[in-house]
């Protein structure tokens, strides 16, 4: 018998088989089965998804998806494609790092295994991108290993069910909740279960366990809940060490031509925006006027200044609007792009909402 942080009995390998029962039952009548990413076994298609849907709601994920697999068919067509396009496609998704990642784990696939995705955890978690949970998914639903995913939903689920009071934030405890998860996966001899399993908990964190003001009464395993059974689910999980929110001021050349085109130069490999094209970036009024040439400083307006929330931090932009001869040179790695050109490259939301 494991036993939970608080001393409660956490489901053994004995009772695995009947939570795992509920809850594939559950994902049969009241799951989610119509998302385009739903009903396949095609690998490329469940880990366009998984990546996509780090940190992002279905419904914005949607969009992305078709426009991806529509330019990207197969993952020999992304990993041939230019990384300046798919940072294009991804722009408005955030956490840019992903598409990055993605674009190489693309070119791995085709270099390392033949355009294939290999088949087990332990071989997908290899390539760039892809962590436990990820590489788990694409095993479980494609197939059928049993191995177990631990993303935001079924942490949120476990540990309530489970009672489960170790703190997130601490590696050791996660890895222990991750032992438990495994224990309640459903028998490696049913495939099938083990993929509507994987659904099934993941929709019920999504839809029913949800972060505040769960559905209880309608959870498939309220009866087993511990947290439930104490009044207070919302405090799982437990996760006391949280990221410091900071605040950032920046101030944007906004420079434009007579023929309507503006100045974008792309961002270095890394720090904030890495590898997208941006209106030229300063930290103060005064560097970026420092960098126009002197008959250009005086034309200089200030636009109203606006807020970008990012996940911990607040960047205050301020833009500054210039009219340029179109000859000029703002910096060494800019040039000029007309609007046409704009939806084709990777632009950081604020800069494509301000563009318009």
């Amino acid at each position: 018998m494991i036993l939970s942080t608080q001393g409660h009995p956490a489901p053994s390998r004995a009772f695995a088989p009947g939570f795992a029962a509920h809850i594939v039952a559950w994902q049969a009548t009241h799951g989610r089965s119509t998302l385009p990413w739903q009903n396949t076994q095609d690998p490329y298609r469940v880990w366009l998804s998984e990546v996509m849907l780090q940190q992002t709601q279905v419904t914005t994920v949607l969009g992305y998806f078709a426009r991806f697999l529509e330019r990207f068919p197969t993952v020999a067509d992304l990993a041939a494609g230019s990384e300046d396009e798919v940072l294009g496609l991804w722009s408005g998704l955030g956490y840019y790092s992903r598409a990055r990642n993605m674009h190489r784990c693309a070119q791995e696939v085709v270099t390392r295994f033949h355009g294939a995705f290999p088949h087990t955890a332990a071989e997908l978690v290899t390539l760039p991108g892809i962590g436990r949970s990820t590489a788990a998914a694409i095993a479980a639903f494609c197939f059928g290993e049993r191995v177990a995913i631990l993303d935001g939903n079924v942490k949120r689920v476990l540990t309530r069910v489970l009672g489960f009071a170790g703190d997130m934030s601490s590696a050791a405890q996660e890895r222990a909740l991750w032992d438990i998860a495994t224990d309640l996966l459903p028998p490696a001899d049913a495939p099938r279960d083990i993929s509507r399993y994987t659904q099934g908990v993941m929709d019920l964190g999504a839809t029913v366990c949800l972060p505040r003001k769960p559905s209880c009464m309608l959870c498939p395993v309220n009866d087993l809940c511990v947290g439930l059974r104490e009044g207070a689910p919302e405090k799982y999980p437990v996760k006391t060490r949280k990221l410091k929110r900071t605040a950032q001021s920046l101030w944007m050349l906004w420079a434009h031509d007579a023929q309507g085109r503006i100045w974008l130069e792309k961002r270095p490999a890394t720090g904030i925006w890495a590898g997208l094209y941006c209106l030229p970036v300063h930290d103060s009024r005064e560097a970026l006027a420092d960098g126009l040439p002197a008959d250009l400083r005086a034309k200089a307006q200030d636009a109203p200044a606006f807020l970008h929330v990012l996940t911990h931090k607040d960047l205050h932009l301020h833009p500054v609007r210039v009219e340029a001869p179109d000859a000029a040179v703002l910096g060494l790695r800019g040039g000029w792009f007309a609007p046409a050109q704009w939806s084709a490259l990777g632009l950081p939301a604020p800069v494509r909402k301000l563009l318009g």
